[in-house]
């Protein structure tokens, strides 16, 4: 489990192919000590909670599936590409941002980005499958940050847009400091809005 309040901004350093290309392993250079992280721990990586399966003094490394590759923005990383990372959740730490899984649900198009006062107003473009799990003044998890939903519209035949607001800080130590309209992005809806919805579904 994980907060969404990304703790470093790491770097794909290589890219390996596995099982004829269908898997890979990322090589993630991060400004941690990271030779002290267990070998099986878990990693979030721009929102995908990924298991640690090498590690060296600046370096890990983790072996994403092709599930994994098709349903997230994994697929498309090269190497240089700039990564938000965070540890998991250790019983006592501070719970800053909301309960983040890991676990993917879309990935999004970043649609446009607006100046606000002094911070940034971000829009995202999501599948309608998703328009009724994100709510105004909900929480969402943008490629790992937790974030405040301002607005939502649309529905579940023409998808949802929602927008965020991020401050100078935010786009400082994270990715959205990189980000422009037309990137791809990994979300993640609020867990208790997951489990309503599935339960809404029942007959």
């Amino acid at each position: 489990m994980f907060t969404g309040i990304v703790s470093a901004r790491g770097t794909v350093r290589e890219i390996t192919p596995l099982g004829g290309g269908a898997d890979m392993r990322l090589t993630i250079a991060a400004p941690w000590d990271c030779a002290g992280i267990p070998i099986g721990a878990s990693i979030a990586c721009s929102g995908c909670c990924l298991t640690a399966v090498a590690v060296g003094a600046d370096w890990f490394a983790v072996q994403a599936s092709a599930e994994t590759l098709s349903n997230t923005t994994l697929g498309t990383w090269r190497v240089g590409r700039a990564v938000n990372l965070e540890r998991a959740l250790r019983v006592g730490d501070e719970l800053g941002g909301h309960i983040v899984s890991g676990h993917v649900d879309a990935v999004a198009e970043a649609l446009d980005a607006v100046a606000e006062n002094a911070s940034t107003r971000w829009r995202f473009r999501v599948p309608g499958a998703l328009a009724r799990t994100i709510a105004p003044k909900g929480s969402v998890a943008v490629d790992g940050v937790s974030l405040t939903v301002n607005e939502v519209e649309g529905n579940e035949v023409e998808g949802a847009i929602f927008g965020v607001n991020i401050i100078p800080h935010t786009a400082a130590v994270t990715t959205f400091g990189l980000l422009a309209p037309g990137g791809r992005v990994n979300v993640e809806i609020d867990m208790l809005a997951r489990y309503v919805a599935r339960l809404m579904d029942r007959p």
